[in-house]
């Protein structure tokens, strides 16, 4: 490692984590987003510096939202990617919009487009632990399951030919400060970090400095060690019930009349009701998610779900109100089948 003229411990626990998680191969087409806060200046910069090792292609990309405050950070941006030598690519919004959710879906699309238009394989974010130990309190506070508390996950897969890596999951915002500090690396302060009326900046800002105050001073390593064991949790939970799924729906057309497959000319819009009855709770609800989802295509919410496990144990003909555009799911003996308003009952 000593070949690395600007080696630290940090890029030594990113190497170590590179592999141990096998998060990013040698030799790939890497694009890193970049916003030009301390965070993703540490990321490009450590990337940058263990570049040689690994043979990767680095390209920075950015997303300009058109907020007022942000005036001149793309150029600041682009200015960094010159210094580094570095491919640049801008993404600059239609339209202004201050929904923090809606935001970030932007994000995520943009960058996705970037990477299919000039090749990228993997698309890297700058999330921190900090960021996990927020997305955790930020979910729970609205809502949300095992799967919601361990949003922000090491990958997961955009396309067949596209991942998402976040391999600061580990790194506090505190550490990420201090790096660029050291190695004064221009920060970009974004002054929406400290408007109150963002949820998230209140959690930031709010929440968590009461929390290390009056609960845990260690906080937020604690919340981001929970979201990790949740992630294991999740994974192992959500093959189990892919597996079950899949057995749960074999054989459906087979015990259907050809007309009742109008909706998507698909067996897949039917699940084995007697198959699910003997999972445990924490399954069927998983299964049936996965169901929706697949055949709906939609992100399917608590009641949605519920309604749908009710079927596993009511009478036959039992049906639930509709999902979207008029499709419901009703019972038809030992199957639990997707119909719309026009297909026959039987």
């Amino acid at each position: 490692m000593s070949n690395c003229p600007t080696w630290t411990p940090l890029h030594h626990r990113l190497h170590r984590t590179l592999r141990h998680r096998q998060l990013l191969e040698g030799h790939r087409r890497i694009l890193v987003a970049v916003s030009g806060g301390q965070d993703s200046l540490c990321l490009i910069k450590l990337l940058l510096d263990l570049q040689p090792k690994w043979g990767w292609h680095l390209g920075i990309g950015h997303c300009d939202h058109r907020w007022p405050k942000d005036v001149g950070i793309a150029a600041h941006v682009e200015k960094i990617a010159e210094t580094w030598a570095i491919p640049f690519h801008l993404k600059t919004a239609a339209m202004v919009t201050t929904s923090e959710g809606a935001a970030r879906q932007w994000r995520y699309q943009v960058l996705r487009e970037i990477a299919q238009e000039h090749g990228y394989q993997d698309i890297v974010t700058a999330h921190t632990k900090s960021d996990r130990a927020e997305t955790l309190l930020y979910n729970l506070i609205r809502g949300t399951g095992a799967d919601g508390l361990q949003a922000l996950t090491w990958r997961r897969p955009l396309t067949k030919e596209l991942q998402l890596v976040r391999p600061l999951l580990e790194v506090s915002r505190a550490e990420t400060f201090q790096f660029c500090q050291n190695l004064q690396l221009p920060i970009w302060e974004d002054a929406y970090n400290q408007d109150l009326k963002y949820a998230r900046n209140r959690i930031r800002n709010q929440l968590l400095p009461y929390l290390q105050n009056h609960f845990n001073p260690q906080v937020e390593q604690a919340l981001a060690q929970t979201a990790e064991l949740l992630r294991a949790d999740v994974e192992y939970l959500e093959n189990i019930a892919q597996q079950l799924r899949q057995q749960a729906m074999t054989g459906f057309s087979e015990h259907q009349p050809s007309g009742d497959l109008s909706l998507a000319q698909s067996p897949t819009l039917g699940i084995n009701r007697l198959v699910l009855r003997e999972a445990p709770l924490a399954l069927q609800r998983r299964v049936l998610r996965q169901f929706l989802q697949q055949a709906l295509s939609i992100a399917p919410n608590f009641k949605q779900i519920e309604q749908l496990q009710f079927l596993i144990t009511a009478p036959n003909r039992s049906r639930t109100s509709p999902f979207q555009k008029g499709i419901y799911a009703e019972v038809a003996g030992d199957w639990i089948r997707l119909l719309s308003e026009t297909t026959p009952r039987l």
